[in-house]
């Protein structure tokens, strides 16, 4: 051989099959795929690793009964896991276990008692302790579509929670709630966020949403026995007049091609009965102009009919909640507020009634009397516990302004300039100047449009922010707000202001140009009493009002008299211009001028004007200070600042 055709063989070791030459490059390919390899973002946890009741909760899938699916009892389990905001954790827990506990919910119209494991009755203050430090807490409401029928709703509470226990393997600190205040009888049911020896306690996800109300369904059928044809039929018939989205809606969906629904020959009983159930809802959908019938066994479904059939649901529902506030039974009336419409009105008016738009969360409503006459549904989102105003109050209802935080601008400039990227290591080199905590505050904000999806996080800490930020979280912060803004214009009710030594909201109804004949007989009725009061005292001035000078001794007058009734805080100081104290933020006083803080140290307490993201921070230690233009105010302690 020459030239290329010649080589020289090196022998390997004796019984050297090659491997390690295969090894070596085998291992050098994986290297080079690792690299090349994109990270995967934004991947949510699922706790499918290290969640308990993962297994029973897939296995519930594929559960053995001596029922087909459709004899079983069908069972509603909602889900929230209620996290522990900073500083708001115990009163944010308080507030639900208080609602549930609320007036009218047994039968007899009564609050209902918290229940437990092997107690009728449990002390929500004991639960409250035990939840003092809990991150979390899980919230259920469990409502069986038979539900009227079982005698007694807790011996089945308790059968699904000790099944519960079973499937996770550890005992559950809970308590429930039964209510009958509504057409369907239902549980709520809180549990707590640790397990048995004090972990916390994290629920695979499949177990939440599959595995709980299979167990639920099981339990409901052994009680029950499985459903009768008579039954099945009845329910099936309920959805076909109803005027909010149905099981048989699924189906008419199902069938529809092209937004056109054609309805073939049945081929057995079972068919036509079928058929005829989908015939007459389909009727009842072109009376509500929602479908247009073409031939006898063919219709037209209109654009987002289904959209628009969630939405008549959700409307009859706060109609029926106005009606309850008013106590009107059955003759519905009242007005949605819905802030996207044009021209939407302004609306001044008291404080009714207040209730959850979902009975698991914090987003709440509030029905509105308006001084016009009318009466309104307002939805004004999320709200920290202790800042919604009480029944009676004096409220202004407007569309809101939403438009994105400062800290919103910082972080998408940070971003900007740092491919799309933030992380507190790119704040400080971005502004050199910003202290931690205020670093901290953007990296929180982050942590909450996280969990809403709009921002991803690596495990590093950096969070990958988009083109869209600022617009998205505008519209996030607008879902939390119901689009609204509320201003109280009185935190007591108007009865309550009218022999009242302080300025109050009946005295500037003029300035509010509400004395036009657009407040209602009752209101007017108030306005004279107090206008006759204030004539009596000596109050009034020239022109007929509440003169400034005598407006700032009655609210001076009136402080003092807050004062003086807390009695056991101390002595009073009052806060001048240049002042500081530092203290714990206890709860707030309404007065007639307003909302005040009582913030208290060992031996003094000061009232100082209070704002709604104080209640963050209820029983923490705050800085006030007083300057011209009012009170300013951190948490903990600021060096400096003394008497």
């Amino acid at each position: 051989m020459s030239g290329e055709d010649e080589f020289t063989p090196h022998l390997g070791r004796v019984r050297d099959l090659g491997n390690s030459g295969g090894k070596r490059f085998k291992s050098q390919l994986k290297r080079i795929a690792k690299r090349l390899a994109k990270t995967a973002r934004g991947k949510r946890f699922s706790g499918v690793q290290i969640g308990r009741g993962s297994g029973a909760g897939r296995a519930s899938l594929f559960r053995q009964t001596s029922y087909p699916k459709f004899r079983m009892r069908r069972v509603v389990v909602k889900v929230h896991i209620a996290r522990a905001s900073q500083g708001i954790g115990r009163a944010a827990f308080n507030a639900h276990l208080k609602y549930i506990q609320r007036d009218g919910v047994e039968r007899d119209g009564e609050g209902g008692d918290l229940y437990g494991p092997e107690q009728d009755r449990i002390d929500d203050e004991a639960f409250l302790s035990r939840s003092e430090r809990d991150r979390h807490q899980f919230r259920f409401i469990v409502s069986a579509e038979d539900g009227h029928d079982l005698q007694d709703l807790k011996a089945n509470t308790r059968a699904l929670m000790a099944q519960a226990e079973k499937d996770l393997g550890t005992r559950l600190d809970w308590v429930a709630v039964d209510h009958h205040n509504t057409g369907q009888p239902h549980t709520h049911i809180v549990v707590r966020g640790k397990d048995q020896r004090g972990r916390d306690l994290i629920i695979a996800r499949d177990y939440l949403m599959e595995g709980l109300r299979e167990r639920a369904s099981v339990l409901v059928t052994e009680r029950l026995g499985p459903r009768r044809d008579l039954e099945i039929a009845r329910a099936r018939e309920r959805d076909v007049s109803v005027d909010r989205l149905t099981r048989l809606d699924r189906r008419i969906a199902a069938l529809a091609k092209d937004g056109r629904v054609e309805l073939r020959a049945p081929s057995s009983s079972g068919d036509r009965f079928e058929q005829s159930l989908i015939r007459r809802r389909l009727a009842h959908l072109t009376g509500l102009g929602l479908a247009v019938e073409r031939t006898d066994q063919s219709w037209r479904l209109e654009d987002a009919w289904d959209e628009r059939l969630c939405q008549m649901g959700l409307e009859g529902d706060r109609i029926r909640e106005i009606a309850a506030a008013f106590s009107t039974g059955d003759g519905l009336d009242g007005r949605v507020y819905d802030p996207t419409c044009e021209n939407v009105p302004i609306v001044t008016g008291r404080v009714m009634a207040d209730g959850p738009v979902d009975e698991l969360q914090y987003r709440r409503y509030l029905i509105i009397d308006g001084l016009d006459g009318e009466r309104w549904h307002v939805s004004i989102g999320e709200h920290m516990p202790g800042t919604l105003p009480p029944r009676g109050a004096i409220v202004e209802i407007s569309p809101a302004t939403v438009r994105p935080r400062s800290s919103d601008h910082t972080i998408a400039r940070v971003a900007t300039l740092n491919g799309g990227t933030y992380s507190e290591t790119l704040h400080e080199a971005f502004d050199p100047s910003s202290n931690a905590d205020y670093r901290l505050a953007h990296i929180r904000r982050l942590e909450a449009l996280r969990r809403a999806g709009i921002v991803t996080r690596e495990s590093d800490g950096t969070f990958h922010i988009g083109e869209t930020y600022l617009q998205s979280a505008s519209r996030y912060d607008a879902i939390r707000s119901g689009g609204v803004k509320i201003e109280v214009k009185s935190w007591l009710p108007p009865e309550a202001q009218i022999d009242r030594r302080a300025p109050t909201w009946l005295d500037s109804i003029e300035a509010d140009g509400l004395a036009d004949g657009r407040i209602s007989k009752e209101i007017a009725a108030a306005r004279l009493a107090r206008r006759a009061f204030l004539e009596r005292e000596g109050l009034l001035d020239s022109d007929g009002r509440l003169s400034p000078t005598a407006g700032k001794q009655l609210a001076a007058e009136e402080l003092r008299a807050a004062a003086a009734r807390i009695n056991n805080k101390g002595d009073f100081l009052r806060m001048e211009d240049g002042m500081a104290m530092r203290g714990v933020y206890e709860r707030p006083v309404d007065l007639a001028q307003g909302r005040f803080a009582l913030v208290t140290r060992s031996k003094e307490f000061t009232l100082v004007p209070w704002r709604p993201e104080l209640e963050r921070y209820r029983g923490a230690e705050i800085s006030v200070k007083a300057r011209a233009g009012g009170i300013e105010w951190t948490v903990g302690r600021a060096k400096g600042i003394g008497r």
